[in-house]
């Protein structure tokens, strides 16, 4: 294991390298001198594009990561999200023979176990490869685990955790950290994803929480034929959702078919807390009466109560047009930064929603909304949620779908009905006047209470027993080189001033030799201002940086 690893690594280096290399180059120009450079779009693009063919070439392990990356946007660039979205999760099928090993292995002799057995896999992805088969008399499919694929993957996660230390010294703090929780989530996710036994139960509970819903079909699954590497289940046939002619063929309702999908998810991730997390058009299919079937449940999630609530506040605060209120509650979720300028962020919320509802232009997305959220969110990087990161991922992949289907369909309309079917746009009202109704309750009551302390406090201040003290927000550094500036700048001013003096009243030489003397500490002063941080604060997404952004696209 341990000597694969280091081939691995070797083998990786060799792919990475270059474009190590050039993030090098941004930091010094010249690698040990110069000073930083900042890529453009274009540059950042191409980039990504060479990163991407490099995870694919990498193999099963590097092709997770970087799906997992696509839903990362505190750490990666906007362009690099782009490029990623487009991974598939698509590789050869596996030698049938090594597949059938570990399925007689884990399950029992083929001939035995299965009436009928087709060895051509009807899909191949990077973990693992379905079959198709026939067991008590019902047509099931069958999701074979790739041969030998732990070791690989073992072996893979060694070289990202080494790895590790070697990418942290080309990004900043806040996103060393984001790399590390970034590992982390990879490495539990994928093991959670060769875990068939997982993806089962999650099978099960996701199809208990969607059996009330005609329109809605997840496949079931066969316990008895299953194990941790062989996952047996209902074979349910549909059409792919992308093929729109043959849903036109059918009589499908795809206006209703984008509401069915865009309720079933807004139902799993606010009312159930657990998810199907992987909707692209290959996971879904639909049937001749219009029914909607899932696939492949081996990526999905959960959502904590207090993300479902908040999730709940944004899509309210979307459908009223209350951009402070969608500002507050994404920063609330922590996808957005506290220091993000928020005249800018209100403005480019009311321009969606504007876009969204039709207001004198074409009809704007909830995708889009996203996407200026997960920008602003790499232009101020944060420890965003894996889940989170996942919904958001989800959101944007399902309103793409609901589109190709329906070119006019409305998501923030869908979601509103959605809430006030559910009661929770009347649940929110009742909560405000609650709320409000104890602010005056409370307001009531400070106002017996305030005249006698305010009584006490006077007489303290009266007779000089109040004392007052300072906290500064920023470091000791930040005073430091106050402190620096204020000496330089006096010292500065005592020599140019002596230097006139004397050129005044005695000779030019010693005047020179004042003026001359000067120089050094004008200059020291100058680099003291040379530096990135001071007590401004951090830099914001500020007019200046949008008018770039759209420049560079």
């Amino acid at each position: 294991m341990m000597l694969r690893a280091y081939w691995r690594f070797v083998v990786v280096a060799s792919q990475f390298l270059p474009l190590l290399f050039a993030y090098a180059r941004d930091k010094k120009r010249f690698l040990l001198f110069g000073g930083s450079r900042q890529p453009s779009a274009e540059t950042r693009r191409r980039r990504a594009q060479s990163l991407l063919d490099s995870l694919v070439r990498l193999g099963p392990t590097f092709i997770k990561l970087g799906q997992l990356l696509s839903t990362r946007p505190d750490v990666l660039p906007p362009e690099y999200i782009e490029e990623f979205e487009r991974l598939q999760d698509d590789v050869p099928p596996a030698d049938w023979e090594r597949a059938k090993a570990v399925l007689e292995s884990d399950i029992g002799p083929i001939e035995e176990t299965f009436e009928e057995f087709d060895t051509e896999p009807i899909s191949g992805a990077s973990l693992g490869q379905v079959y198709t088969a026939r067991v008590d008399g019902r047509d099931v499919a069958v999701k074979v685990r790739r041969p030998d694929i732990e070791s690989l993957v073992e072996a893979d996660l060694r070289v990202i955790r080494w790895s590790l230390p070697i990418l942290m010294r080309f990004v900043d703090q806040a996103r060393s950290f984001s790399l590390e929780t970034l590992a982390d989530e990879f490495e539990t996710t994928i093991r959670e994803e060769m875990d068939y036994n997982r993806e089962r139960r999650m099978l099960e509970e996701i199809g208990e929480n969607l059996e009330a819903n005609e329109n809605v079909r997840v496949p079931d699954a066969l316990p008895e034929y299953s194990s941790q590497r062989v996952l047996t289940m209902e074979y349910v046939g549909g059409t792919k959702i992308s093929k729109l002619d043959d849903l036109d063929s059918a009589g499908v309702d795809r206006t209703e078919l984008a509401r069915t999908l865009q309720q079933v998810y807004l139902q799993m991730i606010v009312d159930d807390g657990a998810f199907h997390a992987d909707p692209h058009p290959g996971n879904l299919a639909v049937k001749d009466d219009g029914t909607l079937v899932f696939y492949d449940f081996g990526m999905s999630g959960r959502v904590d109560p207090f993300i479902q609530e908040k999730i709940i506040d944004f899509y309210m605060a979307v459908a009223r047009q209350d951009t402070d209120a969608i500002l507050d509650t994404l920063i609330e979720m922590g996808t957005l930064s506290p220091d993000a300028d928020r005249e800018v962020m209100a403005n480019v919320m009311e321009l969606a929603i504007a876009d969204a509802r039709g207001e004198d232009i074409e009809q704007y997305r909830i995708q889009q909304i996203i996407q200026q959220v997960e920008d602003t969110i790499y232009e101020f990087p944060l420890r965003l949620p894996p889940n989170l990161a996942l919904v958001l991922r989800v959101a944007t992949v399902v309103e793409g779908v609901c589109v190709t289907l329906d070119p006019d369909f409305d998501f923030i309309d869908v979601a509103t009905d959605y809430l006030r079917d559910e009661g929770y746009i009347e649940e929110s009202a009742r909560g405000y006047v609650e709320d409000r109704v104890g602010e005056i309750q409370d307001f009531g009551e400070s106002m017996v209470r305030v005249p006698p302390k305010l009584e006490s406090a006077l007489d303290d201040l009266d007779r000089g027993n109040v004392s007052l003290q300072v906290s500064f927000e920023d470091d000791e550094s930040a005073f430091d080189r106050l402190a620096k500036r204020l000496v330089f700048g006096g010292l500065l001013s005592a020599l140019v001033i002596a230097a006139a003096v004397l050129y005044a009243f005695a000779d030019l030489t010693a005047a020179l030799i004042a003026l001359g003397g000067a120089v050094p500490v004008a200059f020291l002063l100058w680099r003291s201002f040379r530096g990135r941080r001071g007590l401004r604060g951090k830099p914001q997404f500020t007019r200046q940086n949008l008018r770039k952004r759209r420049g560079d696209e």
